[in-house]
């Protein structure tokens, strides 16, 4: 039987640094996500909230748990076709236009030029982001490179989304037209979205919500 646990942590803990300086970011935290979830994970700024996302999408390791994805299969398949990432900072890369950007990901899990195009240019146009395509990340705002970073991160359609405050620095506005078409996009299919936020307003917009404070998990 397939399960639908697309990722889960079993008393995961993660520390940073040595002896006088060390710093424990994650503390015996355990958690799953199943097939189709929405989750916000919620805290302030230093709860452990990225670092818990960089656990469950393979970016790191614990330093003593475990973390393993059931319905995916093992830690060196995952990415980028099955898990993708959203982050809070600017991630296009500089050289390269919004269209190539979105193609990287289908290029890198093996699509030819024109398939990784095509989809890129399907994925633009759902997203109302074509007039973007062959621009350079440093010409358009900040609001329009976070809507090219949802693309990027949709283009392989994966199971898991991570969303590391994707709206942390954008305006109200800016930030509901974001997730709206995030959630959009993702209406009616069976991928995981989870979304760490310290906006109410963000987080409101999910199914589930868990709370980090201090690396623990509730």
């Amino acid at each position: 039987m397939t399960s639908d646990r697309v990722a889960e942590a079993i008393d995961v803990k993660r520390v940073f640094g040595t002896n006088g300086s060390r710093v424990v970011a994650v503390q015996h935290a355990t958690c799953r996500i199943e097939r189709g979830d929405r989750i916000a994970l919620v805290g302030p700024s230093g709860s452990g909230k990225s670092t818990l996302l960089h656990l469950l999408g393979a970016l790191d390791e614990p330093t003593s748990g475990t973390v393993r994805w059931p319905a995916l299969g093992e830690r060196e398949t995952l990415r980028p076709s099955q898990i993708s990432f959203v982050f809070q900072t600017e991630s296009l890369l500089a050289p390269l236009t919004v269209l190539e950007n979105i193609e990287v990901p289908r290029l890198l899990a093996g699509a030819t030029a024109e398939e990784a195009r095509l989809e890129a240019s399907e994925i633009l146009e759902a997203l109302d982001l074509s007039e973007l395509a062959d621009k350079l990340p440093e010409e358009i705002s900040g609001g329009q490179a976070q809507r090219a970073a949802v693309a990027r991160s949709l283009i392989t359609q994966p199971a898991l989304i991570l969303a590391d405050e994707p709206t942390g620095q954008l305006d109200r506005r800016t930030a509901k037209h974001l997730l709206d078409l995030l959630l959009r996009r993702l209406k009616g299919t069976d991928a995981a979205l989870v979304i760490a936020t310290h906006d109410p307003a963000v987080a409101s917009r999910m199914e589930t919500q868990w709370t980090m404070d201090h690396g623990v998990l509730r």
